[in-house]
């Protein structure tokens, strides 16, 4: 976000000020969020003394600084007149889809891979925008989570589990961030029961028997594509697939014959040692 005015760049940890009782509060986390320090009129604290109080206006990832300051304008306002802005704001608040976007931009780092982070937001687009996607995220509940989870819930299970759990995370930031309060839905629908218990098949890829695979090596020898000795090295050495096409020089020791696949490649993200023959 570009910031202008007194605000600065890469600022620290701390509270920076805007002027006009405007600042940006930076947690130690790297979390950023604005707050306004207003007087209210008439109004004493417990002490006797002119009632000064700090409000939120959101995080600084979602609330821009105008729009931040536009905000600040109008609590200052309501403050002039005697008016809590407490009891008195009105609090713009984003949508879903809004906040689930920049739970997705805020997480890239931290994705396996560029795939699973793409699966993670396509998977609310597909069965969460449509349906509760610009609804204001204070107004989702347990009836709008229940619309996007229960017509796949028997059919596409895992899917819907998988969904069940990106909502969550979306309203749990969302309350994080002042936008909600109260229990999250999801876990509420799960500790009710109100969708009904699913037994999962196992699908199980189809097989080459045992005894065939020697003559399919034997015939994989025969072929000079890059793709067929890629599979003769995963039969030799029972890799996975990703493991075997992202595979270096540098990671295979020739005098040891040992393979060292790194673990940002590895499903379990634990370095593999495969033995060579």
């Amino acid at each position: 976000m570009a910031l202008s005015g007194k605000l600065t760049k890469n600022l620290g940890a701390g509270r920076h000020g805007d002027g006009n009782g405007l600042y940006l509060v930076v947690d130690s986390s790297g979390a950023r969020r604005w707050i306004v320090r207003v007087v209210v009129k008439g109004q004493k604290n417990k002490n006797g003394a002119p009632l000064r109080t700090d409000f939120g206006l959101g995080g600084a990832d979602i609330v821009t600084l105008n729009q931040a300051r536009e905000r600040a304008l109008e609590y200052r306002r309501m403050a002039r007149q005697g008016l809590n802005p407490r009891f008195n704001a009105r609090q713009e608040i984003p949508t879903f889809e809004e906040v689930a976007q920049q739970v997705h931009i805020d997480r890239m780092p931290t994705w396996k891979n560029a795939k699973h982070g793409q699966q993670w937001i396509n998977t609310l687009r597909d069965y969460a925008f449509p349906k509760i996607g610009r609804m204001p995220v204070d107004t989702v509940d347990q009836p709008e989570v229940m619309m996007c989870l229960a017509p796949i819930w028997t059919e596409k299970h895992e899917t819907a589990k998988r969904l069940a759990q990106r909502i969550k995370t979306v309203l749990d930031v969302a309350r994080s961030k002042g936008f909600r309060s109260g229990e999250n839905p999801v876990t509420a629908i799960k500790d009710a029961g109100a969708l009904p218990k699913v037994k999962a098949k196992p699908k199980h890829h189809k097989a080459m028997h045992w005894k065939d695979v020697p003559a399919f090596y034997a015939d994989l020898n025969t072929r000079n594509a890059m793709a067929a000795k890629a599979l003769m090295f995963t039969c030799l050495t029972g890799s996975r697939t990703g493991e075997v096409l992202g595979l270096r020089w540098a990671e295979i020791d020739f005098d040891t014959r040992l393979w060292t696949c790194p673990a940002e490649r590895i499903k379990t993200s634990v370095v593999h040692r495969v033995p060579l023959t």
